[in-house]
């Protein structure tokens, strides 16, 4: 074999040109960067997610004492027997029995109204005995003659008038939007208390309100079972309302 057949094979090496250069190192520019920022992204979201997670949701509670400002009082009554023209006169005789009970008492005329009345019969061995009921209404905003006219009205009963039962005076507290706002306010100082004092067990403190829940208000007898007997007959009332408040914690 001649020196010119032990030649060796012929391998090509080619430099990256200027161009290609530039562009391979801008590539791994954007892409080295590209991680950095999802990196950072990554990790203040992860921040930001741990950040939420720190917050208390408590309770806040309010409550005040307050008069009811309006009475009404449904009377009902009624008179049997077997001649409807007899039964319709006890009626009549009743009804003005109890206009001048009330008028006795001080309460304008159109204090009272009206609501209602029916005839009703019933027949026993031939014999028809008709029942004629009529109802009244008082409205008024006088709770201290109401609160008389209640205590005296057995003088109804006295004077022959027949008091049917669910005949009872009922006194209601109207002016909830009022005092609403404040109690609001009471309720969410009330929440934040609670939540300083969790704050401070935990060596944290309380930040802003994340979100915040109203609940429903409560209009109940101030003295006695609430929603039992006797909550709507007495005129001194309990407002009751609890808010739900998540606050954060710095």
């Amino acid at each position: 074999m001649s020196g010119d057949d032990m030649q060796p094979a012929n391998t090509t090496t080619r430099a990256l040109t200027e161009p290609d250069a530039l562009r391979w190192f801008g590539s791994a520019a954007i892409l080295a960067a590209g991680l950095m920022a999802g990196g950072y992204l990554l990790g203040n979201g992860l921040l930001r997610a741990k950040d939420a997670e720190r917050a208390v949701t408590v309770r806040g509670l309010a409550e005040r004492d307050v008069t009811a400002d309006l009475a009404t009082w449904t009377i009902s009554y009624s008179a049997s027997s077997t001649s409807l023209a007899e039964a319709q006169d006890k009626v009549r005789r009743d009804t003005a029995s109890i206009e001048a009970f009330f008028k006795e008492l001080g309460f304008p005329a159109d204090a009272l109204q009206p609501t209602g009345a029916n005839v009703t019969s019933f027949t026993n061995d031939g014999i028809t005995t008709f029942t004629v009921r009529q109802r009244l209404a008082l409205r008024t905003t006088d709770i201290k003659r109401a609160q008389k006219a209640v205590a005296r009205q057995f003088d109804l009963v006295g004077r022959g008038v027949f008091l049917e039962e669910g005949s009872g005076m009922a006194y209601t507290f109207t002016k909830l939007n009022d005092i609403k706002p404040e109690m609001v306010a009471a309720a969410t100082r009330d929440a934040r208390a609670a939540a300083q004092q969790f704050a401070k067990d935990s060596d944290s403190a309380v930040g802003k309100i994340r979100d915040a829940t109203q609940g429903y208000f409560e209009i109940e007898a101030r003295d006695g079972d609430a929603g039992g007997w006797g909550s709507a007959d007495s005129p001194y009332k309990k407002v009751r309302v609890v808010t739900t408040v998540s606050f954060t914690l710095d």
